[in-house]
């Protein structure tokens, strides 16, 4: 919590926290450096429609908040941190992953895109403060299919 509370303008209460760490703990992971965390990443798995085909329903991580102290970054933290993430996702079924980021925050976008998020659209007034979010979302693998082919 103190890292987000350091790092992102958006706070979560300590409840908000703990909820996501009992619903998904597959999906809510930290960055550790000599026995400090100094990054951390949490997501809800989620259902709904594509953003990549029409009506076609599947299930989604959602990356709700990643963060890495200000000392820490430009060390691939916050690359490692969203890689493992994303396998966690795959490992639980998701077939995408998506995410809000602020229009402002050109580091952040160029390490999603990095990773293969893509610019779905702009949501107007996302922010309490007015500022528009970037849609990104990504299709992930399948990780763990009996399927032939599908791995």
């Amino acid at each position: 919590m103190e890292i987000n509370r350091r790092c992102l303008p958006e706070n979560y209460t300590s409840s908000f926290f703990l909820d996501l760490y009992n619903s998904y703990p597959e999906t809510f992971l930290v960055a550790e450096y000599d026995g400090d965390v100094v990054g951390y990443v949490m997501c809800r798995l989620e259902s709904g429609f594509s953003e990549f085909g029409r009506f076609k329903f599947v299930k989604k991580g959602h990356l709700v908040s990643l963060a890495v102290m200000h000392e820490h970054r430009d060390k691939g933290v916050g690359s490692r941190l969203l890689a493992a993430v994303m396998r966690e996702m795959a490992k639980c079924g998701c077939r995408e992953s998506f995410l809000e980021v602020r229009k402002s925050n050109s580091m952040a976008i160029a390490l999603y895109r990095k990773l293969g998020y893509e610019i779905a659209r702009c949501v107007k007034g996302y922010y309490l403060d007015g500022e528009a979010a970037c849609l990104m979302c990504t299709k992930l693998p399948l990780i763990g299919s009996n399927k032939p082919g599908e791995n």
